[in-house]
């Protein structure tokens, strides 16, 4: 009988713990709904966590980390999902490694992440951030590879933000690919400067106004210009 009255106990119990769990999961749910049509990131990020508590789920930490990222908070992004390249990774768990490692000046394991969505999806947009890291870390070769492609491939209303101001701006995508040619040619050979800023006069002649490209002239034009080192006796 005792027998029988703990099996009675436990099967309620676990009846009850079942349902509250469920209730749960129903609340978070409808909360995250909520939290969405209201535009409160901290509310959608709280109804995510706990949905992933609850009720683990890949898609759903994607979409956590993604927020995280679009947020601007890229350590948490990735303490969510991690940094390692896998092959298993969604489209956009990859993105978000990409972006965050990026964001967080690790550009080796930045240009990692955007081999894969290249080699899944191959687009002018990628190949320019892939051009950016290479020159970033000294790859010159595999930048100009990158570079030629999107030079190709960009179309006239393709256009790329950049943020070195305090009011950001955006320029034509080919002007920007032809101010980072400029700079792998001076990367390449630093005594013919003026193939360099040939280049990113191209760039200028698409786009006056561009800020970056009009700074890097500015500082070629300087370092021409500089008088030579005198030899050490």
């Amino acid at each position: 009988m005792k027998k029988l009255v703990m099996v009675l106990v436990l099967t309620v119990g676990l009846y009850g713990t079942a349902q509250t769990k469920s209730e749960l999961q129903k609340h978070y749910e409808e909360f995250y709904s909520q939290m969405r049509l209201q535009g409160d990131v901290d509310g959608v990020i709280n109804a995510l966590t706990h949905l992933n508590v609850l009720s683990p789920s890949k898609e759903r930490m994607d979409t956590l980390a993604y927020i995280y990222a679009n947020d601007n908070q890229h350590l948490q992004a990735l303490n969510t999902i991690g940094i390692e390249k896998l092959d298993t990774d969604s489209d956009l768990a990859v993105q978000v490694k990409a972006i965050s490692l990026k964001a967080l000046n690790q550009p080796k394991r930045a240009l990692e992440q955007f081999e894969v969505l290249y080699q899944r999806n191959p687009n002018p947009y990628l190949a320019y951030e892939l051009a950016d890291l290479k020159i970033q870390v000294g790859d010159n070769a595999g930048a100009s590879t990158n570079i030629e492609y999107g030079i190709t491939n960009s179309k006239d209303d393709m256009r790329y933000a950049f943020y070195e101001r305090q009011q950001p701006y955006d320029v034509p995508l080919k002007a920007a690919f032809l101010h980072l040619k400029g700079l792998v040619q001076f990367n390449t050979d630093k005594e013919n400067i003026d193939a360099a800023i040939a280049t990113i006069d191209e760039a200028l002649a698409i786009d006056p106004n561009f800020n970056l490209a009009s700074l890097s002239k500015q500082a070629l034009t300087a370092r021409k210009q500089a008088p030579a080192e005198e030899p050490k006796q």
